[in-house]
C-alpha cells in the first residue's frame, strides 16, 4: 500500500473556477501516449510522401507497435488566403487528415481523398478512427519557409509567440462521421487511456506539419536551404481552437470525470505523504518549478480575463521559488508546499504547484493513467428499489451545494444548453435574449437537482415514483452514480449569467496536456499541443519534455 495523505474534498476541487485553473501533469494523455510509444518501442515510417514543390499533395505517417499499426493520412492543399477560417462553419482548410486503423492500401488513399477534404461533407469507415484538419498560422507560416529557404533559422523569440506552425479546428472521433465508434478500440492496450487516438492524431500531424514546412523551403530555396534546428523544431506545436462542442463532454460524463479527477488528487495524495525527499530530487523539483516559471513568461494572450491571470500566475511562482529554498527537505516539504500554497497564491498557482509536484515521481504517478478509463454502461442502471427518503438524504449529503441557489431569479437561469441544427454541435444560449430555450439540452444538473428534491414524495419505491415522473431519470442515475464517484460532478450552476465556459474548455484540455491557453472569448480558447515534446527519433523511457525542460 502506498502512503498517501487525506485526499482533498470534492467541494475544493470540483468549483468550476478550480477546474478552469487546471494545468497538464504526468498523466495528461499526450504524455502517457509518449511514454507508452517509448516504453515498447513503436517504430515509424513514411511509407508515401507525395507532395509537390509547392507542398500539396499526400502522404502516409504509420506507426508500429507490439500490436498493431496505425497511420495518419495527411492532404495539403492549394487554399486561397480568404478562404482560410478557423470557424466551424468553414468549407475549406489547408490539411486535411485522418488517422487509419492499419496500413492504407491504395484502394484506401483513393477513398479518402475523395471524402477526408470534405470534413463533415464527406464520410470516412470504420477502418478510420478520427478525423481532422488545420490551417496554416499566418504570423508564422512564411516566415519560417522564408527563413529556412535563405539558410537562416528563424527567431525562437517570435516562434514563441505563436508556438505552431498550424492549429487544427476540429479532431473528430467516436464514430462521428462515419469513423470507428470508441467501442472497437476501447479494449486495445494502447488505446485504453481515454483520447489516444486523438493525440495520437495530432502528434503525427505535428511531424507531418515540421516535415513540410522544411519541404517547401527546400523546394524554394534549393542548395541555399537549412532544415530547422532541433531545439527549434520541439519548441513547435500544434495549435487548436475548441469551443463550445466540448465543454459539455464533463457533464456528459460523470463517472469518466471522476476517475481523472481522482487520479490526479490521488497522485497528490501520494506526493504530499513523502517525508524525505533526497539531494538530486529535491534539485529536479527546482528545475521543474523554474521551468514552471519561464512557461507563465512566455505564454501570452489578449484576453482581458486571461491576461491578469498569467502576471498573477508569474509573480506568484516567483514567489513559490522563494518559497520553495526555505523547504525542510527531511521533514515533508511538498506538503508544506502545498499547504502554503493555500493559504498564500491563487488557484491557477496552486494548480501548478500540484502538476509540478507529480514530475520528479513517475514510480508514484504513472501507474494512475490506467485508472482513467471506465465502462460508463455498467453504472447506467438505476437501483430502483431504494425508496425516495434515501434518495432525499443523498442529495442533502452530496448535492447541497445545488440546493442553496435560487433558481427563479434571471441571473441563476440566464443561459440554456443546446445543439445546433447546421452542425450537431453544443452551443450556448441566452435565455431571455433568444429564442429556442424550449430545445434545451439536460446540462442542468444543479436546478434540475432542486427541482427533483423539492418534488420528491416521502417514503415511496423509487420505481414507482419515476413510472409517475420519468423526467426525473436522469438525475437520479446521476445522484446514484455520486455515491461510487466523489468527482462527478462541477458543484456550480452552469446556467447562471456569469459561468464561464472556458473554465470546462480549460478541465478537459489540461488532461489533454495542452498549453498556452489563450481564450478569445468566454467560449473558445487556442492551445497549444505537444510543445516541445521530442519527435519519434528522440523518444526516451524519460518523460522530461513538460514546458521545454529538455533544452534547459
Amino acid at each position: 500500500m502506498i502512503p498517501q495523505v487525506k485526499l482533498r474534498e470534492p467541494e475544493e476541487v470540483m468549483k468550476l473556477s478550480r477546474l478552469g485553473s487546471l494545468h497538464l501533469s504526468r498523466i495528461s494523455f499526450m504524455r502517457v501516449l509518449l511514454r507508452r510509444l517509448a516504453s515498447e518501442n513503436w517504430q515509424f515510417d513514411k511509407p508515401d510522401w507525395n507532395i509537390d514543390n509547392d507542398g500539396f499533395g499526400h502522404a502516409v505517417y504509420s506507426v508500429h507497435g507490439p500490436k498493431r499499426s496505425y497511420s495518419l493520412v495527411a492532404f495539403a492543399h492549394d487554399l486561397p488566403a480568404e478562404a482560410r477560417s478557423d470557424r466551424v462553419i468553414a468549407e475549406a482548410w489547408d490539411c486535411t487528415f485522418t488517422l487509419h486503423d492499419g496500413v492504407p492500401s491504395d484502394a484506401d488513399i483513393i477513398r479518402l481523398k475523395n471524402n477526408v477534404p470534405f470534413q463533415e461533407a464527406g464520410r470516412i469507415s470504420t477502418s478510420e478512427l478520427t478525423l481532422s484538419r488545420a490551417n496554416r498560422s499566418v504570423r508564422l507560416w512564411d516566415y519560417v519557409v522564408n527563413s529556412l529557404a535563405s539558410g537562416k533559422q528563424p527567431d525562437l523569440k517570435k516562434l514563441n509567440e505563436v508556438g505552431y506552425l498550424m492549429r487544427t479546428t476540429a479532431v473528430y472521433g467516436s464514430g462521428k462521421f462515419g469513423a470507428s465508434d470508441r467501442v472497437k478500440i476501447s479494449d486495445r492496450k494502447e488505446m485504453r487511456t481515454p483520447f489516444q487516438a486523438e493525440m495520437l492524431t495530432v502528434y503525427l500531424i505535428r511531424c507531418f506539419v515540421m516535415d513540410l514546412v522544411e519541404h517547401v523551403a527546400f523546394k524554394k530555396g534549393k542548395d541555399s536551404a537549412v532544415k530547422l534546428d532541433p531545439e527549434l523544431r520541439r519548441s513547435m506545436g500544434i495549435g487548436n481552437s475548441t469551443g463550445l462542442g466540448m465543454a459539455p463532454f464533463l457533464v456528459n460524463h460523470p463517472a469518466l470525470l471522476s476517475t481523472w479527477i481522482y487520479a490526479r488528487e490521488t497522485a497528490l495524495a501520494r506526493v504530499r505523504a513523502i517525508k524525505d525527499v533526497p539531494d538530486v530530487t529535491f534539485d529536479k523539483m527546482r528545475g521543474h518549478l523554474t521551468n514552471a516559471l519561464k512557461n507563465a513568461q512566455n505564454w501570452k494572450s489578449q484576453h482581458n480575463i486571461q491576461k491578469p491571470k498569467i502576471e498573477k500566475l508569474r509573480n506568484e511562482l516567483s514567489k513559490t521559488l522563494l518559497k520553495f529554498e526555505t523547504l525542510d527537505k527531511a521533514n515533508y516539504p511538498w506538503d508544506i508546499l502545498y499547504l502554503w500554497s493555500k493559504d498564500t497564491v491563487g488557484e491557477d498557482t496552486q494548480e501548478q504547484i500540484v502538476s509540478t509536484l507529480f514530475e520528479p515521481y513517475s514510480e508514484l504517478v504513472d501507474e494512475l493513467s490506467d485508472c482513467m478509463y471506465i465502462d460508463e454502461a455498467k453504472y447506467f442502471k438505476i437501483d430502483a428499489t431504494k425508496t425516495t427518503d434515501e434518495l432525499k438524504k443523498q442529495i442533502e449529503t452530496n448535492y447541497a451545494w445545488a440546493l442553496d441557489t435560487d433558481y427563479s431569479t434571471k441571473k441563476n437561469q440566464a443561459r440554456f444548453w443546446y445543439v445546433s441544427e447546421s452542425k450537431l454541435e453544443p452551443r450556448l444560449g441566452e435565455r431571455f435574449e433568444e429564442n429556442g430555450s424550449e430545445l434545451e439540452q439536460p446540462l442542468a444538473i444543479a436546478r434540475d437537482i432542486s427541482l427533483l428534491y423539492s418534488n420528491l414524495t416521502s417514503n415511496q419505491i423509487l420505481a414507482e415514483y419515476l413510472l409517475s415522473h420519468p423526467a426525473h431519470r436522469h438525475i437520479v442515475r446521476r445522484i446514484q452514480l455520486s455515491e461510487k464517484f466523489p468527482y462527478s460532478e462541477i458543484r456550480d450552476n452552469l446556467l447562471n449569467s456569469k459561468m464561464l465556459p472556458i473554465d470546462m474548455l480549460r478541465c478537459k484540455l489540461s488532461f489533454f496536456g495542452a498549453t498556452k491557453f489563450d481564450p478569445r472569448s468566454d467560449r473558445w480558447v487556442r492551445i497549444c499541443m505537444f510543445k516541445d515534446a521530442p519527435f519519434p527519433n528522440e523518444l526516451t523511457d524519460e518523460d522530461n519534455w513538460s514546458y521545454g525542460v529538455q533544452a534547459c
